[in-house]
């Protein structure tokens, strides 16, 4: 790891002022992917920000809308009594998403700025469009059974690795950043960005700009939620596919609302919008599933070795949903 320079901020001011405007300057906050990057050599920053003791580690309710501070972590936030309650899809995907260590660390910011875990971006012997613009995407035509078959383009296939992010997307949540300038806020589907040429640029972020909270509006009367994951051992470990859904059936048994959400399969929490669409006003049958999936997943573009995702993410989708649209009597309702 090459030498850095170090500094604690002590507001979020201070923060954003020491980083806009130095290229090389990052902000630390829990450090559970940073600080591996910089040991394989992938993120070699020039010097550090701390934000870990900023005041924004926040988890407020009211009226069921739920904010979420920037530094709380995923511990905090999978636990909280009133998210288990009323999105139980957020607790169950960050509960799937790492270990107790990792939780207790691992701030809501960082979790959702994750980089991505293709083997060729991790490797700084290998070229990676990503890493190094112009290099080339050697997992085209390399290893890519994990990498993405949504929302790709030729310059990277690589896929966003946060599990709670593909919660927050179908919860409809909002961003709030901070920088030099002001304050906005964006839809956390319209935060990360398409690879098209320039998979080197993720997010909407400027640099500088600082994550300051995420808000969750309330979920509709009678809606229900729930994440599966799908991994290749049952211990900590990325997705080879994952969903997140909530259903909201109307008096006389149709679907009124139905948001579904994919994880591992895009470079960004991939919503199903067309899916979504098909489904709504319908009579909730395994018939009706299959064909709104098929019609979100003809844009896929699999290659040989990650064509299966194609099948299986619409048959765990078709699963989850079933289980939705008819729930156990002792099933919690999210209010």
């Amino acid at each position: 790891m090459k030498s850095f320079a170090y500094k604690r901020a002590t507001s979020v001011d201070e923060a954003v002022l020491a980083v806009a405007g130095h290229p090389e300057t990052v902000y630390l906050a829990g450090g559970t992917n940073l600080i591996d990057l910089m040991k394989l050599g992938v993120s070699r920053p020039q010097a550090l920000v701390d934000i870990s003791r900023l005041p924004l580690d926040h988890l407020t309710h009211q009226d069921g809308h739920t904010v979420i501070g920037a530094m709380a972590t995923n511990a905090a936030v999978a636990g909280d009594p009133v998210i288990r309650a009323n999105f139980p899809v957020l607790s169950e995907s960050i509960l799937a998403g790492a270990s107790g260590q990792l939780r207790n660390s691992a701030s809501t910011a960082g979790n959702l700025l994750q980089k991505t875990r293709c083997a060729y971006f991790q490797d700084v012997n290998k070229p990676c469009n990503k890493r190094a613009p112009g290099s080339g995407c050697p997992a085209r035509a390399g290893a890519h059974r994990d990498l993405g078959i949504l929302g790709v383009s030729t310059s990277c296939i690589a896929t966003q690795p946060s599990d709670m992010a593909v919660a927050l997307s179908v919860l409809d949540a909002t961003v709030s950043l901070r920088s030099a300038t002001g304050e906005r806020t964006v839809k956390l589907q319209d935060f990360y960005v398409a690879p098209g040429t320039t998979p080197h640029r993720e997010t909407v972020l400027e640099h500088g700009e600082l994550i300051t909270q995420v808000a969750l509006p309330a979920l509709p009367e009678g809606a229900v939620s729930r994440y599966h994951k799908v991994r290749d051992r049952w211990s900590y470990a990325f997705a080879v596919i994952s969903v997140a859904a909530v259903v909201v059936m109307d008096a006389h048994g149709r679907i009124k609302q139905a948001r579904i959400a994919w994880g591992g399969v895009a470079p960004r929490p991939w919503r199903a919008f067309l899916a979504e669409a098909e489904l709504r006003g319908h009579k909730p049958s395994p018939e009706l599933f299959e064909r709104a999936l098929r019609a979100e997943l003809r844009h896929a573009t699999p290659l040989p070795q990650n064509e299966f995702k194609v099948n299986l993410v619409k048959d765990v989708t078709v699963g989850l949903l079933t289980d939705l649209a008819h729930p156990a009597e002792d099933r919690k309702v999210t209010r």
